[in-house]
């Protein structure tokens, strides 16, 4: 079956910067696009960033570009979010998500989803 693991997530103070993983197994992971979305307590899941499947092309959402990388490697089944000048409105919840062939930026239209792993960024 298809399984999607987040890794990465921690306490950082603002400022700071983490990256997150997110291996992916039971699919052809080439032919997935990946997103990263977040939810934070009380509110909606909100889209961060999302890449194609090919040459990788990247997403973003306005609050984060600038500031937060999607990369991949195919040859590892993983998709990477590198966060940097971390704010503490990005504390949430991060979830990646696969989305077979064509990428889109909202979250009905993926296909699996990880488990989350936590962000937490202090002031």
């Amino acid at each position: 079956q298809v399984q999607l693991v987040e890794s990465g997530g921690g306490l950082v103070q603002a400022g700071g910067s983490l990256r997150l993983s997110c291996e992916a197994s039971g699919l052809t992971f080439s032919n997935y696009a990946m997103g990263w979305f977040r939810q934070a307590p009380g509110k909606e899941r909100e889209f961060v960033a999302a890449i194609t499947r090919g040459v990788g092309s990247g997403y973003y959402a306005d609050s984060v570009k600038g500031r937060f990388t999607i990369s991949r490697d195919n040859a590892k089944k993983t998709v990477y979010l590198s966060m940097n000048s971390l704010k503490p409105e990005d504390t949430a919840v991060y979830y990646c998500a696969a989305r077979y062939l064509i990428v889109r930026t909202t979250d009905l239209e993926y296909n699996y989803w990880g488990q989350g792993t936590q962000v937490t960024v202090s002031s």
